[in-house]
């Protein structure tokens, strides 16, 4: 999908040129008191009258599309709901601009103008505001048509113009617009990675797109081969990756922008199974399709290094991908295989669709070489999280009241929100092993927390934090700016804390 080119114009909406112009407005609210009064008085009333009978109310989403028949420069206007105007938030103002955007792409048109909302949520300045704007544009016109053989219809929404009223704005909105146009890129790069087959999705091509990605934005690679692998002590990522007949990779890519030579850096290491059959424990076939996206974390670190480079963040960043596929091969790990780990802990496989936890073990053991200032690792890793969580919540886990705080703070901001569970050592118990240090799975009972207190053991004393997205990464419906099947949740969360820590 090709970004949308998003620009920034003083100017006003009833002498605004524009294919079509999208105006937001609150439930309940008169038109005098929002950007449409003048536009409705050159209308002849046109809006007020929609208003008055209820064709249109403003409730949070609804669209209507009204051709303007020549009375005012636009030619069509769509008109979108932001609720009650108590309640508006960054991510109501998200939604609005998704549904907005796919009213404007059944339309067929190429561009088109927006108004710059009047109503501010509280605490917010125009910097969010419009980055949400952005946000909401570019991720409602998402589409992933690569492998269909007939052309989509309709074509790409390829431009969008935000009017401010007041120059005054200009700085402040076009900052905006920088930051949500890096973040909306970062997460259609994932959900494209997601959409892809494993048969063209291969650990080696998740290489090659970091290969591309350094080249570009100047950052600085290292991928780690099997024989490098083997003898370091990655006992763990070679033993899930040995049921398949693609070789695994290690990749690690480094982003400095810090102005201190010495500082220490926030590292992000992200699961990547570029597909999960569950290996010998082989995972039923219903919707075994959806593995296709167990890399989503993989993808999300390397989305989130190529955003902070092209946003030039003032930090030193590290993304590390530990990168396999989980096949149920001749040479596979077995129940009951022990494996030993970079970090010389010992783990009995009790279950070879617990690999996640494996390979992360290596990768979490690997980012302590850096000494971080901040660890956090990102994954599709437990059924236990969809069941405890559902849909519309991250599972975060952490040993940093302060980091998880931030990490809390952006999910809100982003509309990515997590919900915090304990990491209490009573669970540990549940994978304590006869036979080696620990076991690889802790039963039924709390298994999104005995993953995460499985991971714990492999981060030492550095603030750490844990995000499961098993509950997030796939939606089985379209809803405003999300598109069903993968939809990338975590990445503008991982790319706001960026932003929020350099600020």
């Amino acid at each position: 999908m090709k970004i949308m080119q998003v620009t920034v114009q003083v100017g006003r909406a009833e002498t605004a040129s524009a294919e079509v112009l999208v105006l937001t407005h609150c439930e309940g609210e008169g038109l005098a008191k929002q950007d449409a009064a003048l536009l409705d008085r050159a209308l002849g009333g046109a809006l007020r009258k929609l208003v008055q009978s209820k064709e249109f109310e403003g409730k949070a989403n609804e669209v209507l599309l009204y051709h303007t028949q020549g009375t005012v420069p636009a030619k069509r206007l769509v008109l979108v709901g932001l609720g009650k105007k108590s309640e508006v938030t960054l991510e109501t103002i998200r939604q609005a601009m998704g549904s907005a955007a796919k009213r404007v792409h059944q339309a067929k048109v190429e561009s088109f103008a927006v108004v710059l909302p009047t109503v501010m949520p509280a605490g917010m300045s125009w910097v969010e505001v419009a980055q949400a704007m952005v946000e909401g544009a570019i991720l409602g016109s998402y589409q992933f048509t690569v492998y269909r053989s007939e052309a989509a219809s309709g074509q790409d929404v390829a431009g969008m113009k935000i009017l401010i009223l007041q120059k005054d704005q200009l700085r402040q909105v076009s900052e905006g617009v920088r930051r949500g146009v890096a973040t909306a890129e970062a997460t259609v790069f994932v959900r494209d990675l997601c959409n892809h087959p494993s048969n063209i999705l291969t650990p080696t091509r998740v290489a090659k797109e970091a290969k591309t990605i350094a080249k570009a934005e100047g950052i600085t690679i290292k991928i780690l081969e099997q024989k490098e692998m083997e003898r370091l002590g990655m006992g763990a990522l070679l033993g899930v990756a040995r049921g398949s007949q693609e070789p695994p990779k290690f990749i690690i890519l480094e982003y400095n922008g810090a102005k201190k030579k010495d500082e220490r850096p926030v590292v992000l290491v992200g699961k990547t199974i570029t597909f999960d059959t569950g290996g010998i424990s082989l995972k039923p076939a219903e919707n075994m399709e959806h593995m296709k996206a167990d890399m989503t974390g993989g993808a999300e670190v390397l989305a989130s290094i190529r955003a902070a480079a092209r946003l030039k963040l003032p930090l030193r960043l590290i993304s590390i991908l530990p990168v396999a596929e989980n096949m149920p091969g001749g040479r596979a790990m077995k129940p009951g295989d022990i494996v030993k780990t970079l970090s010389g802990k010992t783990v009995e496989v009790q279950n070879t669709d617990a690999e996640g936890r494996l390979i992360l073990a290596d990768g979490l053991a690997y980012a302590m070489r850096y000494k971080p200032a901040a660890l956090i690792d990102i994954a599709t890793l437990t059924g236990a999280c969809v069941v405890a969580l559902g849909q519309f919540a991250i599972g975060m886990f952490g040993t940093d009241q302060a980091l998880k705080e931030q990490v809390r703070k952006s999910g809100q901001k982003a509309g990515e929100r997590v919900w915090e569970m304990p990491l209490w050592e009573e669970y540990f118990e549940q994978l304590k092993s006869d036979v080696a240090d620990m076991r690889n799975i802790g039963g039924r009972g709390g298994g999104m927390i005995t993953a995460a207190l499985f991971l714990s053991k492999f981060v030492g004393d550095c603030p750490w934090v844990h995000l499961d997205i098993a509950s997030t990464d796939w939606s089985e419906r379209e809803r405003a700016y999300i598109p069903k099947g993968p939809t990338a949740i975590g990445t503008r969360l991982l790319v706001q804390y960026l932003i929020d820590r350099s600020l």
